[in-house]
């Protein structure tokens, strides 16, 4: 969950939110955001000490309608258990929803930048330094896919995230509004359409539980 930005828009929407956090201080900046806001809120979520790879101790199977993964697969060295896990908790018809580093797409990033050398060991490396300084794991759509279809959780449609836009620092301003609008315009076309976003930095892939 982190530090639970997306746990409380979907808890400010109306859904009944559950975060799993393993991170003591991750947990901690979620509580202090989540004290923060009205009652009615608060009540809807339900924030959960574990670890990923043991949701089979926290929660029973068919728990939930939905379950987002975004940005956690990437720190996982063997991502299947984690993924089996997560089905297994999705009741008939549930989503799973994944968002992962794209690595047939590793070396877009370094090679635009004018990093020729980094893009070259991108075409070789599954791996790559995030914004953090981590070095992590990215995963590919091949790949994911056969996962999905192994766990009972077959991949149902995906889109391409950050096609444009993964070059800009995370120190540069937000443009103006109307600037901004047409900036998500073009981002949203590029992830939903041929070829662009088989080259996106991200993946994310809408897995439905038979």
């Amino acid at each position: 969950m982190g530090q639970g930005t997306q746990a409380l828009r979907l808890a400010r929407a109306g859904h009944t939110v559950t975060g799993l956090e393993s991170d003591p201080e991750m947990m901690a900046s979620a509580r202090k955001s989540l004290e923060a806001e009205p009652a009615g809120i608060r009540e809807r979520v339900r924030l959960v000490e574990g670890d990923g790879l043991q949701t089979g101790v926290h929660f029973l199977p068919g728990s939930f309608d939905v379950v987002l993964c975004h940005g956690v697969l990437m720190y996982v060295e063997e991502p299947d258990a984690m993924l089996a896990g997560l089905a297994r908790m999705l009741a008939p018809g549930g989503l799973l929803s994944l968002l992962v580093r794209n690595a047939d797409a590793l070396a877009l990033r370094p090679g635009i930048a004018g990093d020729w050398a980094g893009a070259l060991d991108a075409f070789e490396s599954p791996t790559y330094t995030n914004r953090l300084g981590l070095r992590v794991r990215a995963d590919r759509l091949s790949a994911l896919t056969a996962t999905l279809a192994g766990i009972a959780a077959p991949l149902h449609t995906w889109y391409g995230v950050r096609v444009f836009s993964d070059n800009i620092s995370n120190d540069v301003e937000l443009p103006p509004a109307a600037e901004l609008e047409l900036l998500l315009a073009a981002e949203d076309r590029a992830g939903r359409t041929e070829p662009y976003r088989r080259v996106a930095a991200l993946l994310h892939l809408c897995g439905v539980r038979g």
